[in-house]
């Protein structure tokens, strides 16, 4: 299609720096962190690390899965680093924020996919910082409820999960996460009381009346919190863009959202899954 072969202006970003982003990239170097601002090439990175906000990536750098859409380097991960989740929990403390997100590679090389990992990483940030509120973006666990449960019983102040992409296009995007696990991801956590979040990329070739189904599906659920962001390929390996969306178009899908009783929409281009996640925990009135 002409409307993906360039950029639009409203894709276009602005690098800031400053005193806040040289604190954090300092922090994020010094204590060797992984983070999905870097790793998985988000338009946001500067803009976020400028806000003093960042979203740490645990279990490593190599993920066991190869969905067509990541940047995140794929293979078998090295083991578990038992220190990761204290550093992760001091690196906030140092950050001084207010509200983190945490979010993690695949790991289904593990018998409990990183399951206790998280558990550990929550309740260390918790321990150390226990005015920080914790979003956590979790795998699927293969919707193994076992799983979830030890993640959830660290109480994080919010569950997220993403879908990623409408029903019709998820097998051949995602390579082992299903559209139906991942809705009952996402329903076991609204179940069990947490607020729920998840979030998709368009511009994949999805249709409206498609986008507009899975954002009924995930409300029927249970999800209070939804993401809509224009996908990017990371390189040339990946999925191309389909289509550049509009910001007229994911004002609509906002619109739409609220109206069907979601607490929070961020929908536009350069919207991510954990981008501006404290203001719209705030203004979704969940707090």
């Amino acid at each position: 299609m002409d409307n993906a072969k360039r950029k639009p202006s409203w894709l276009k970003i602005s690098l800031e720096t400053g005193e806040r982003y040289t604190e954090v990239k300092k922090v994020v170097e010094m204590n060797k962190l992984h983070t999905i601002c870097s790793s998985g090439h988000c338009p946001n990175a500067s803009k976020c690390w400028g806000i003093g906000t960042a979203t740490f990536m645990i279990g490593g750098e190599i993920c066991t899965r190869s969905c067509k859409f990541c940047a995140t380097m794929t293979g078998k991960p090295l083991p578990l680093d038992s220190n990761e989740p204290m550093k992760v929990a001091q690196s906030v403390k140092l950050m001084k924020l207010n509200h983190c997100v945490i979010t993690s590679v695949d790991r289904d090389d593990l018998e409990d996919k990183g399951a206790e990992h998280w558990r550990q990483t929550v309740e260390a940030i918790r321990k150390e910082n226990p005015n920080t509120t914790i979003e956590i973006l979790t795998p699927d666990f293969d919707g193994r409820e076992d799983l979830i449960d030890i993640v959830l019983s660290s109480k994080p102040n919010v569950f997220s999960h993403n879908m990623e992409t409408v029903k019709r296009l998820s097998d051949a995007t995602r390579s082992r996460a299903k559209y139906d696990v991942s809705l009952r991801t996402l329903k076991h956590s609204a179940d069990k009381g947490f607020i729920t979040k998840t979030g998709i990329m368009v511009g994949l070739g999805e249709t409206e009346s498609e986008v507009i189904e899975l954002m009924q599906d995930v409300r029927n659920v249970g999800v209070s919190l939804f993401t809509i962001g224009q996908y990017l390929q990371p390189t040339k390996k990946h999925l191309d863009v389909i289509e550049y969306v509009t910001p007229d178009q994911f004002a609509k899908y906002r619109e739409i959202g609220m109206q069907m009783g979601f607490k929070n929409v961020e929908s536009g281009p350069l919207v991510r899954s954990s981008y501006m996640a404290e203001k719209a925990f705030i203004q979704s009135g969940l707090k």
